[in-house]
C-alpha cells in the first residue's frame, strides 16, 4: 500500500511539473509572412525548449539546473525576437 501511494504521488507531482513547463513554453506568434527569417527563428527556440523538456523527463529533472536556465534564455530569445519584429513593424 505504501508502494501504491508512492508511486501515485510520483506521478501526481511529474503531471504538475508538466503542466506547469507546458505553461512556460514560449509562445511563436511572429508572423512568417512579414518575417521569415524571425518566424523561423522562433520556431526553432520553441523546437529547442522543446528538447530540453524531453531531456528533463528523461533525467528526472537531475540536470543541475543547468537545463533550467537554458528555457529561462530560450524565453528571453524569444521575448528579443518578438521585440525585433516589433521594431521591424514600427519602421516599414
Amino acid at each position: 500500500m505504501k508502494r501504491f501511494a508512492s508511486v501515485a504521488m510520483m506521478a501526481g507531482l511529474a503531471f504538475v511539473a508538466s503542466a506547469a513547463m507546458a505553461q512556460q513554453q514560449p509562445v511563436r506568434d511572429i508572423s512568417a509572412k512579414k518575417h521569415p527569417n524571425l518566424s523561423r527563428a522562433q520556431h526553432q527556440t520553441d523546437a529547442a525548449y522543446k528538447s530540453i523538456v524531453a531531456a528533463q523527463q528523461a533525467n528526472e529533472f537531475d540536470l543541475g539546473g543547468h537545463a533550467a536556465k537554458a528555457k529561462e534564455l530560450l524565453d528571453q530569445a524569444n521575448q528579443e525576437l518578438k521585440q525585433a519584429a516589433e521594431v521591424s513593424n514600427a519602421n516599414h
